[in-house]
């Protein structure tokens, strides 16, 4: 597997499970490589592997922070 498909795994994950993914692109190129994503599936030993990634906590920021709830509640 090629170096985008291998990164574009986890929206074929997404796919797989029924969820829509809009990728964004200004590039014909790009926009082209997203649209080939369609011509293999992960199996489902991949699938499991991919879904044992998450830990179910943000990597950036606590969501159960105050300072950073009060940010979120400040842009809305």
């Amino acid at each position: 597997m090629d170096s985008l498909k291998l990164a574009l795994s986890e929206s074929v994950e997404l796919m797989q499970s029924d969820v829509v993914v809009i990728p964004k692109s200004v590039h014909k190129e790009r926009m082209q490589q997203n649209f080939d994503v369609f011509d293999f599936t992960l199996s489902a030993e991949d699938m499991t592997a991919i879904e044992k990634l998450d830990s179910g906590e943000s990597l950036f920021f606590s969501h159960y922070d105050p300072k950073t709830v009060e940010w979120f509640m400040s842009i809305l």
